[in-house]
């Protein structure tokens, strides 16, 4: 039973990898996942139907709390978004000389992908860049260093990447300590490839043709660049809501999705009433039932899939034999977790680290264990090594139209020297922070 569930479990990951060459998109293959494992284990293990229906209840609990969070976090996101609230920020950005917007897109990036995500960030980031930078041979740099930018950026929040939350709402990791421990890394991790691109750099930003600024012009709804009444307040609103959740987690002790549906729910009451004149139809695009139409609900289905499959893995006790052999085999924790960084560059890291969450217990591991904010930083930016290996890179591939290849040569042995500074940089200073 355990070979054929492992077989199974192999074979949706390699799809799930070959989403693009095989054309099947990567949540399909991840639903059948979860649910063919669960099935099997069901029907051979043996177990009463009681205890295994209660082992799904209790996985099914967490899983809805971290997709519960991830829903409410990207409804947020695209009402300040359908609201032009960005621009705010990405219009102040004025300079003409190459280096210097690397570094202030590049610190801009960083820092909004700890608070938005750092795949939204990536995708706002390239947005703006279109109408900063129209030399396509520059924008594809300043693209792969948004790609590095977004994911250090993303490590250190608890609300910044989709892993780290995980941990954070398993309890693994808390939110205070994570800022605390992974920002020096997470800013080492991307500097230097940015310290090394400003000295290589060369060329001009270009001039602005037409295409890049009808380009941008049909995005935020056929508004052009007109202001819409209301972005200011739910710029504010929608960051202070994302920001409010943690702390709404310290002070009441619940669990973090409530914080964020709580933020969602201010929001979606402010933005019925800023256009009370405005008709229903006019209005929509401009309401949370609006943006909830355009989240990305493939990606929270994907998380669903893979968390199942993840979850039989751990009922059936698999990951905690491979934890064991790994031990004996490799040893040494930071070794293990290191090669999980970059096998998450070309793999997914939301399965590698929802399966290292079951491999380690919280018993031998407690919270804020060294294990479990190195793999926050190692799975939050070891994806940058290849383009596919984050959710912010696949989205950059995707808008600009990045080689892998290109990718390959010009960026990946950046993002890995970055990876490893910054890694080096956290097993140095752990010491001196150590809680445990």
């Amino acid at each position: 039973m355990e070979i054929t569930v492992i077989i199974i479990f192999i074979i949706g990951y390699l799809l799930i990898a070959l989403e693009h060459p095989i054309k099947i998109n990567k949540s399909a293959s991840a639903i059948l996942t979860g649910v063919i494992c669960w099935t099997i284990y069901a029907l051979t293990s043996g177990e009463p139907m009681a205890h295994i229906s209660e082992q799904l209840s209790h996985h099914l609990s967490e899983i809805a709390a971290i997709l519960f969070f991830l829903m409410g976090a990207m409804t947020i996101v695209e009402l300040v978004d359908a609201y032009q609230g960005f621009r705010l920020i990405t219009d102040r950005i004025k300079t003409k000389d190459p280096k210097a917007l690397m570094w202030i897109v590049c610190w801009v990036t960083f820092f909004l992908s700890a608070i938005l995500d750092n795949l939204t960030t990536s995708i706002v980031m390239i947005s703006l860049i279109r109408k900063l930078v129209p030399n396509k041979n520059m924008r594809l740099f300043f693209a792969g260093m948004i790609v590095i930018a977004a994911n250090a950026g993303g490590a250190w929040s608890p609300i910044g990447d989709v892993t780290t939350t995980m941990l954070w709402i398993g309890g693994q990791i808390t939110a205070w300590n994570i800022v605390k421990t992974l920002l020096l890394p997470s800013i080492i991790c991307m500097l230097i490839p940015l310290i090394y691109l400003q000295f290589t750099l060369k060329g001009e930003l270009g001039h602005a043709g037409s295409h890049d600024a009808s380009k941008d012009a049909a995005h935020g709804h056929g508004h052009g660049n007109k202001e819409i009444k209301g972005s200011k307040a739910m710029l504010f609103l929608g960051v202070g809501g994302l920001i409010s959740v943690p702390v709404f987690k310290t002070v009441t002790h619940l669990p973090p999705y409530l914080g964020m549906l709580l933020a969602l729910g201010v929001l979606w009451v402010v933005s019925e009433l800023i256009n009370p004149d405005m008709d229903e139809q006019e209005k929509r695009p401009y309401t949370a039932a609006g943006a909830l139409t355009r989240i990305d609900v493939p990606s929270v289905l994907f998380f669903l899939g893979i968390l199942l499959a993840v979850s039989a893995l751990e009922s059936m006790e698999i990951l905690h034999h491979f934890a064991s052999f790994l031990d004996t085999t490799l040893g040494d924790n930071r070794i293990i977790i290191t090669l999980i960084g970059i096998l998450s560059s070309i793999v997914d890291n939301v399965p590698l680290v929802a399966a290292s969450m079951g491999m380690y217990s919280m018993t031998t591991y407690p919270h804020d264990h060294m294990i479990w904010e190195y793999l926050a930083y190692c799975a939050g930016t070891g994806g940058s090594i290849l383009i596919i290996g984050s959710a912010a890179g696949v989205a950059v591939m995707g808008m600009e139209k990045i080689d892998f290849i290109w990718y390959l040569k010009k960026i990946s042995l950046l993002a890995m020297l970055g990876y490893f500074a910054g890694a080096i940089v956290y097993l140095l200073i752990y010491p001196y922070l150590a809680v445990h």
